[in-house]
């Protein structure tokens, strides 16, 4: 009888535990059962996660803290994600936001009110630059070679500007060809072919021509070469004459002798940029009332509205033999330069880059100015050329009282009149020929 419980003996044993006995001999050895093993099939390479982009990094919210200072999650991390991964919330899929505290995970509005403000400064940025480096490169091709500070006894200074407009006929610059096309002959050195006064005042600006045989007195003068001092001694030429026997400064000097006024500015251009200026803007517009012909300037013009070129407008203002009296060719004058100023300073050439530099270049290249004009008296004495036919401009001749055969007398109470306004800067209600 065995004393192991619920009548368990060695008997029935599992035989894997092998048997026991009592005996001093020991148990024989068992054969043990063979068990056949099957090889281990190739471990199976796991798939690759499934790879998300991860998206802009956001700041992790502070915990609350409360009233008494306590931080309830001070140094504590509770190991979970916060959503910045899959989108956050409540189990939400991602970039959609799953429940409530969620959020849709997607790409941020753009910011359209900074966009403009960039874009409208980088334009301003553009615009300014263009200006300045339009400014300068116009204002280095001014051939600044008259010195007005060489002109002696001079008259006081008025009110408003005084611009002495003399157009030369300089052939310089011009080839053969350019001189038979424009029947500009070819003689040697330049005299004045049309000289102005053109007053810009706050009444409005006035252009007087002044005849080139208007008969003036040749003051005592410093010679703009030699420096030596010609003393006056009453003699009359025709106008012109005074330009081509010393210059500009002697002509600006000769003509504020003979009238008063004081001449604050000196431009003259010749026959090659003036036709040039014409051809740049693509012609000048004129009406024309009367058809007239002249071989010498090449004019052949019938009545009506057309547009001049180049070669036909300088025909145009230098016809002389077409007219019984100078004082004709100079209205024709005044009548066109209105006009190419008028038509040049518009918005439709001022902002076109591909009219603006041709127009200026032509115009820059054969101008001559005194040296203390800027480029802003240019464009001031431009822009009062335009307005010469508006309602506040005026245009005339300087008053003739008469002539002595070949020259034009001017009448000196008239030219008086007309000084003293303009000095003033009045209304000018003188009336010229």
């Amino acid at each position: 009888m065995s004393d192991r419980p619920g009548g368990w003996t060695d008997d029935n044993r599992d035989d894997r535990y092998g048997r026991g006995s009592d005996s001093a001999q020991p148990e024989g050895a068992r054969v043990m059962r063979h068990v056949q093993r099957h090889p281990a099939p190739p471990p199976q390479r796991p798939a690759p996660p499934r790879q998300y982009p991860a998206p802009p990094q956001q700041r992790r919210p502070e915990p609350p803290r409360y009233a008494d200072g306590y931080d309830d999650n001070a140094g504590y991390d509770n190991g979970y994600s916060n959503g910045q991964v899959y989108g956050g919330g409540n189990g939400g899929g991602r970039g959609h936001g799953g429940g409530d505290g969620g959020y849709v995970q997607g790409r941020p509005a753009p910011d359209w009110r900074r966009r403009i403000k960039i874009g409208a400064l980088t334009l301003v940025v553009v615009v300014l630059a263009v200006s300045i480096s339009t400014y300068f490169w116009a204002d280095s091709k001014l051939k600044r070679e008259v010195d007005l500070s060489k002109v002696i006894e001079r008259p006081g200074e008025g009110d408003g500007t005084n611009y002495l407009i003399v157009g030369s006929d300089s052939r310089a610059g011009m080839s053969a060809e350019d001189k038979k096309r424009l029947h500009t002959g070819s003689a040697e050195g330049k005299r004045t072919d049309s000289m102005m006064i053109l007053h810009d005042g706050s009444n409005g600006p006035t252009l007087v021509s002044l005849p080139r045989d208007s008969n003036v007195e040749i003051p005592t003068f410093v010679g703009s070469e030699s420096g030596k001092t010609y003393k006056g001694t009453g003699r009359t030429v025709k106008l012109n004459a005074a330009y081509a026997e010393d210059g500009p400064e002697l002509l600006v000097r000769t003509v504020e002798f003979n009238t008063g006024l004081h001449i604050d500015h000196y431009v003259e251009i010749g026959f090659g940029g003036f036709a040039k200026i014409v051809d740049a803007i693509g012609g000048v517009e004129l009406d024309i009332p009367k058809a007239f012909k002249d071989k010498y300037s090449g004019a052949d013009f019938q009545a009506g509205k057309q547009t001049l070129d180049g070669e036909q407008a300088l025909a145009f203002v230098r016809t002389r033999h077409a007219f019984t009296s100078d004082l004709d060719r100079t209205k024709n004058q005044q009548k066109f330069l209105a006009a190419l100023a008028s038509q040049t300073a518009t918005p439709s050439t001022i902002l076109n880059p591909f009219k603006l530099y041709p127009t200026m270049g032509a115009g820059l290249d054969t101008l001559v100015v005194d040296k203390d004009m800027s480029l802003w008296d240019l464009g001031s004495m431009f822009f009062a050329m335009k307005g010469v036919t508006g309602g506040d401009g005026k245009s005339m001749n300087m008053p003739i009282s008469g002539s002595t055969g070949g020259n034009l007398v001017w009448d000196k109470a008239k030219v008086k009149q007309l000084v003293q306004q303009l000095n003033n800067d009045e209304k000018v209600t003188v009336s010229g020929n």
